[in-house]
């Protein structure tokens, strides 16, 4: 009997969108687009001076600035090869393809932000690009999440049978839910609590830009996991469940630390400890998103960070950029 899913269909052609099945593919498609933008268009003018200041950054900040800048442009280009060669090849759906092929693109552009950071700071690449090597809560990190989801990475791996169907969604959990979904997010709240400061707004405004990729990044690898899990239930069990709520548990350990490395002394009304309530408080929501239970029961100690995704923000129509303009159209897929 012919196979239907969003993975092993043999019943799609992958080249064939419509008829749709999957709506919310689509939809985190439109709201990808929705939030286009390049980091060309946020001027760096007041970031470039307040660097070269000696005295509008403490040690503490410039700190925390070089080591966010030195994780994330390395880590987006470690989640684009896992996207690009791994994930697109075994999600065969044809509207999931299509919001994979957005994702890519994001991907390229956050990469590219972290250039544009750099060459207007005047940092130093060589220092920049090995911090992954060089410090070690980011090293400690990038290598959690290699392998976590090295198997997708064998060109052998095939997505057939219970056993390989479970590797395979260990793996997106790996993917999304950690490294999008928990190791981001104290880096986001660090550069956007400097944001909040009126400190490296530039910087501060593309984390926003790409803190709103992710969440829609995560819904989509949320929906794909959920997904998998409803159409092959089997894989789904107590066992499983527990052994991914153990490598979420070891993700916020690492996060923890890695929080506590890029801002040992805290800045203006902020704490490490802080940042790492509110990784606790990120992980428990990532794990009611794929129905586990929490494991945290921490609040949010930032709330204002809901703000950063806010796709509807409204501004004087004068003092507005291009990437704020959002446009799509209404259809109707059903």
């Amino acid at each position: 009997m012919a196979k239907q899913g969003v993975i092993n269909n043999s019943t799609v052609d992958p080249n064939k969108i419509l008829p749709m099945r999957y709506l919310w593919a689509r939809k985190h498609y439109k709201d990808g687009v929705a939030n286009n933008w390049t980091p060309e268009e946020i001027s760096m003018q007041k970031d470039v001076e307040q660097w070269k200041s000696n005295d509008v950054l403490t040690d503490t900040e410039r700190r925390l600035i070089l080591w966010n800048l030195g994780f994330f442009s390395t880590a987006e280009s470690l989640t684009a090869n896992n996207l690009v060669l791994t994930v697109y090849k075994h999600v065969t759906n044809p509207e999931c393809r299509q919001y994979l092929l957005r994702q890519s693109y994001e991907e390229a552009v956050h990469t590219d932000t972290f250039i544009y950071c750099c060459d207007s700071l005047g940092l130093n690449p060589d220092e920049i690009y090995t911090m992954y090597e060089t410090i070690p809560s980011i090293k400690e990190k990038d290598d959690f999440v290699v392998e976590l989801t090295k198997s997708m990475l064998n060109p052998d791996f095939n997505t057939i049978g219970s056993k390989n169907i479970q590797q395979f969604l260990h793996d997106l959990v790996g993917y999304y839910v950690i490294m999008e979904g928990i190791f981001f997010y104290a880096g986001f709240a660090m550069m956007l609590a400097l944001k909040r400061q009126n400190k490296m707004v530039g910087i501060g405004e593309q984390f926003e830009y790409i803190m709103r990729d992710e969440s829609i990044h995560l819904a989509f690898g949320c929906d794909l996991i959920n997904t998998i899990k409803a159409e092959n239930p089997e894989i789904w069990t107590a066992d499983f469940q527990e052994k991914i709520v153990e490598l979420i548990k070891q993700a916020v350990i690492l996060e923890k630390q890695y929080a506590h490395d890029a801002c040992p002394q805290g800045m203006l009304g902020i704490n490490a400890q802080q940042f790492c309530d509110y990784v606790e408080y990120i992980a428990d929501r990532r794990l009611e998103r794929i129905d586990l239970p929490k494991v945290y029961g921490r609040t949010n100690p930032f709330p204002w960070m809901s703000q950063a995704t806010d796709l509807s923000k409204e501004k004087n129509f004068f003092e507005t950029r291009v990437t704020e303009y959002q446009t799509a159209g209404s259809l109707d897929w059903d």
